[in-house]
């Protein structure tokens, strides 16, 4: 690339110039490398600036030169110097379409001229415009000569049949593909129709399903009240006759009864002992009823787990003497304080310690509680038989029991019980276990409460 040596410089004075200028530039053009359709588009805009400044200005002196853009690329530009200041100082082409033909048009001062600049970008596929080529092509332009006014005529003529032929054919074309874009849209008005038709029939499938679902959800809800209702009224009015007979049976031992024969006091115990657990099974139920009602409302206040701890170590440590099961209750760390409702709480803890206790026939049963940031976590474990994997979520549903275990050490309503608690209190209840590696269920809940 050169700095601003001239190509190429001619004199606009009358209208046979303008013929020259126009074949000239299109030399020019083509020199550098521009593309055929670019020579003619410049060329065209050349030969229409320099008739306005004919009219104008009357004519300028022409000079084209190749320097370098913003980008790296080389720019072919063109000054026409006008003879005549223009109007203003300002430029506005005849013709709208000027503009377009080329990268850039506009006014500019230079040495106290006002010059009316025009430039279009090389292509980056021309060869490269080093100043020896440079130099050639102004040697190669400085020595060729000027056709004359009616031979460039014939060359616009040719070029403008050409560029007639281009357009017939691109019309041609155009009609082609306008023709395939109408079978097109009857085609896609077709389809969206007939999907629009599927989608509404679809609609009013999915309208009458959610209906009957909105009705299965009520007959449900009232089915789940009533058996709720059921479960809570059958407990209550079971309640008081259970412990009634565990009352008599209690009589009938008592030593200042009449003395009764040993088969005798073996069938009391026997009723005494199937009356605990119905007594037992009907508290479950009414448990369950309650939470699942929604009538059970928590207590909020401070837990001192420690103290917590205490207590349930105490009561189940004659559980775990009969079982001849360890019972572990580690302290829990300080400060040992959580927001619950105390007694929800116990009852959860208390269950899960009895379960482990009573399905463990060796080893031991442990409880823990650890501190993560703004959660308690209780884990009860226990070195049991363990559960299968698909089990997990089973055994919290009600009245299920493990298969193996003995029917008539639970109801299968304690764990449900349980995690509806834990629901209650704003936390989760996990399973992890294995068959022969025991059981490990976690309680996990807000330090700070719902």
């Amino acid at each position: 690339m050169t700095g601003e040596a001239p190509l190429l410089q001619m004199a606009l004075r009358v209208e046979q110039d303008i013929f020259l200028i126009r074949q000239r530039g299109r030399e020019v053009a083509a020199a550098v490398g521009l593309e055929h359709q670019d020579q003619i588009r410049f060329a065209t805009a050349l030969s229409e600036v320099a008739r306005d400044l004919l009219r104008t200005a009357d004519g300028a002196d022409v000079t084209f030169v190749v320097v370098a853009g913003a980008d790296g690329r080389s720019v072919l530009r063109v000054d026409l110097t006008p003879l005549a200041p223009l109007p203003g100082d300002r430029y506005e082409p005849q013709s709208g379409a000027v503009a377009r033909l080329v990268d850039t048009l506009s006014v500019v001062g230079m040495e106290g001229d006002t010059v009316v600049r025009m430039s279009r970008r090389v292509p980056a596929t021309a060869a490269a415009l080093t100043a020896a080529r440079l130099a050639e092509l102004r040697e190669k332009l400085g020595h060729s000569a000027p056709a004359s006014a009616l031979d460039e005529l014939a060359t616009q003529n040719e070029q403008l049949i050409a560029a007639l032929d281009e357009v017939r054919r691109q019309r041609d074309e155009l009609t082609v593909l306008n023709s395939e874009l109408e079978e097109t849209n009857r085609g896609v008005m077709a389809l969206y129709t007939q999907l629009s038709e599927e989608l509404e029939e679809t609609n009013r499938g999915v309208v009458a399903l959610y209906a009957e679902l909105d009705e299965k959800s009520a007959q449900l809800r009232a089915a789940s009240e009533s058996k709720s209702r059921f479960l809570a009224n059958v407990s209550h009015e079971l309640r008081a006759p259970v412990t009634a007979i565990i009352g008599l049976g209690r009589l009938l031992t008592d030593p200042a009864s009449d003395p009764l024969t040993a088969e005798q006091a073996e069938q009391i115990g026997l009723i005494r002992s199937s009356a605990a657990d119905l007594l037992s099974l009907v508290n479950d139920l009414l448990d369950l009823a309650k939470a699942e009602s929604g009538r059970i409302e928590p207590q909020w206040a401070d837990v001192d787990l420690k103290a917590l701890f205490g207590q349930l170590r105490g009561t189940l440590r004659a559980l775990a003497t009969a079982s001849a099961v360890e019972l572990v209750v580690e302290d829990p760390p300080a400060p040992a304080v959580l927001r619950a409702d105390e007694v929800l709480l116990a009852q959860v803890l208390r269950n899960l310690l009895h379960n482990a206790l009573k399905f463990t026939q060796q080893g031991e049963v442990r409880l823990r509680a650890e501190r993560d940031a703004d959660r308690w976590r209780f884990s009860v474990s226990d070195t049991g038989a363990g559960i299968a994997p698909e089990l997990h979520e089973r055994i919290f549903e009600e009245f299920y029991q493990v298969p193996g275990t003995d029917r008539r050490s639970g109801t299968g309503l304690g764990l449900p019980y349980a995690r509806r608690v834990v629901n209650l209190l704003g936390g989760s209840m996990t399973l992890t276990s294995e068959p022969g590696r025991g059981s490990t269920f976690t309680v996990d809940l807000p330090a700070d409460g719902v």
